[in-house]
C-alpha cells in the first residue's frame, strides 16, 4: 500500500458557543462571573473570557492562577485558592450554566445555511466543545429545536485531556469514518481550540467577530461600520498570531469560501 495525501476535505469539527450558536459566547462567561460572586470574589466579563475554549474545571484553575484574581480570592476566602477550591467553584457553575444555557441558544446567523451548504458538498458536520456532557445535552438539545443539528459531538469530559489537547478533534475523526486529519477542518472561536485542531494535523479556522474574543451581540456586531468591523477582524486576527490558524473569517458565514481554497491546496499536494 501507497500513502496518498487526500484531494478533498471529508469534515468540518466546529465548536458551539460562539461558533455555532450564541454570538458573542456569553452564556459560559457570565456564568463565570456569577459563580465567583457567590464567593464574594468581583471578576469582569473580560477576565472571565481570557481562558475561554479550555474545559471548565481547567478553566476556573486558570483564572485562580492568575495573581490579582488569587489575591481578591484570598481576601474575601481568607486563603488563596486551592483546587478543592476550584472544584468547588465549579460545583457552583454547573447548575447556574445549566439553568441558563438557554438565555444564550440562538443559532448565529447564517450558520444553518452555511452547514447545509457543505453537506451538500459531502462534508459531515463534526463537533466539541468546552462545556461537559450534562451542559452539551442541553445545548444540543435547544439547538436541535432550533434547527440546527450536527453529525458527531464530543463534550471536553468525553475524553482524557480537553483543549488544547488534540483530543476531541481527534475522537469525531474515528466517530465520523474520517481517512485522513488532513482531510478535515477545525473551526473556532478561541485560541485553545485553534491550538486543538493544529495539534490534530487538521487546517483550523478561527473566528474574529463572532465569540469570545470580540465578545459583542449580533445586533452590537450589526451596528459596526464597515470600517469598525475591518478594524475588529484585524484586531482579533493579530490576538491569534500565536496559535497560527490556516484562516481567519469574521464568522462561520464565510467558511464555504475557505473550503473551496483548502480543496484547491489540497489538489496541489499541501497538506495542513
Amino acid at each position: 500500500m501507497q500513502y496518498q495525501s487526500p484531494q478533498c476535505l471529508q469534515a468540518i469539527i466546529c465548536d458551539w458557543a460562539g461558533t455555532l450558536v450564541d454570538f458573542g459566547s456569553f452564556a459560559p462567561t457570565q456564568i463565570f462571573v456569577e459563580a465567583f460572586a457567590e464567593l464574594g470574589v468581583a471578576i469582569s466579563l473580560e477576565e472571565a473570557r481570557g481562558p475561554m475554549g479550555m474545559g471548565k474545571w481547567d478553566h476556573i484553575r486558570t483564572l485562580c492562577n492568575q495573581p490579582i484574581l488569587a489575591e481578591r480570592f484570598a481576601q474575601a476566602v481568607g486563603h488563596v485558592p486551592s483546587d478543592a477550591d476550584v472544584t468547588a467553584l465549579y460545583e457552583r457553575f454547573m447548575p447556574l450554566q445549566i439553568a441558563k444555557i438557554a438565555d444564550h441558544s440562538a443559532v448565529i446567523p447564517r450558520a444553518l445555511d452555511t452547514l447545509t451548504t457543505l453537506r451538500a458538498q459531502g462534508l459531515k458536520i463534526g463537533s466539541c466543545s468546552g462545556y461537559p456532557a450534562v451542559v452539551m445535552e442541553k445545548v444540543v438539545s435547544l439547538a436541535a429545536a432550533n434547527g440546527l443539528q450536527l453529525d458527531h459531538v464530543v463534550a471536553t469530559d468525553e475524553v482524557p485531556n480537553g483543549r488544547p489537547y488534540p483530543a476531541q478533534a481527534l475522537a469525531n475523526v474515528i466517530a465520523l469514518g474520517i481517512s485522513d486529519v488532513a482531510a478535515c477542518v477545525k473551526v473556532d472561536d478561541t485560541t485553545p481550540g485553534i491550538l486543538e485542531g493544529r495539534s490534530a494535523g487538521m487546517w483550523t479556522v478561527a473566528l474574529t467577530c463572532s465569540g469570545n474574543a470580540l465578545g459583542l451581540t449580533f445586533d452590537q456586531y450589526q451596528a459596526l461600520s464597515e470600517a469598525e468591523r475591518q478594524a475588529a477582524h484585524k484586531r482579533v486576527a493579530a490576538q491569534f498570531a500565536s496559535s497560527q490558524p490556516h484562516y481567519c473569517i469574521a464568522t462561520i458565514a464565510e467558511l464555504p469560501d475557505v473550503v473551496e481554497a483548502i480543496n484547491r491546496r489540497l489538489q496541489q499536494g499541501e497538506r495542513p
